[in-house]
């Protein structure tokens, strides 16, 4: 009698173990598909990344962007994904508004960059390096500040990919999105 307990539990435990593979599957399929969705955001976040390097000497440039990039994470974890999911259970209505709000600030951070270039008023034109760290510090978090609008699109877009998903598999999906588009904008401004 005992055998056959113990190969029914065998038989539970490989069942349990067929179910987690398969939601480890849909997880990581959702996940693909929301990166999919979100890569011209993606390609914005990437281009964007460099400007935030000038001035600032090669020793130091990879400091800047693993703390840019931890910045990032703790954007999209701690504040963008809870945010969101709230949003998506109760308001989800809100969810494309706060894509074009989002899309209106970058728009007008553009503008104003172009403006600025146009007018020919230079704040200070001094590289970073010769500023100091406070300069740097400035750098990173005029970084963050950006990164969270951009990662809150991308966290958006990836959403409304896997909405139809249960709570916890939007969840699981959005943090396995979460580092991977972080992994890949910043491994790339790395390497370059």
């Amino acid at each position: 009698m005992a055998i056959g307990g113990l190969i029914g539990l065998l038989d539970d435990i490989a069942a349990l173990a067929k179910l987690s593979a398969a939601s480890l599957d849909d997880v990581s399929a959702a996940a693909g598909r929301a990166t999919a969705k979100a890569a011209g955001v993606v390609v914005d976040d990437t281009a964007v990344t460099p400007q935030y390097l000038q001035g600032v000497t090669a020793e130091r440039e990879l400091s800047i962007v693993k703390q840019i990039a931890l910045g990032s994470i703790r954007n999209k974890l701690i504040f963008i994904l809870p945010v969101a999911l709230l949003l998506n259970h109760f308001l989800a209505a809100l969810l494309p508004i706060i894509l074009m709000v989002g899309g209106t600030y970058l728009a007008f951070e553009g503008a104003e960059k172009v403006w600025h270039k146009l007018s020919g008023k230079h704040d200070d034109d001094k590289p970073a390096v010769e500023k100091g760290p406070e300069a740097e510090k400035e750098i990173v978090s005029g970084a963050i500040r950006t990164d969270l609008i951009l990662s809150a699109e991308i966290m958006v877009i990836a959403l409304a990919t896997v909405s139809h998903q249960g709570f916890w598999s939007q969840m699981a999906s959005l943090v396995v999105v979460a580092f991977f588009i972080t992994i890949l904008v910043y491994g790339v401004v790395a390497e370059v």
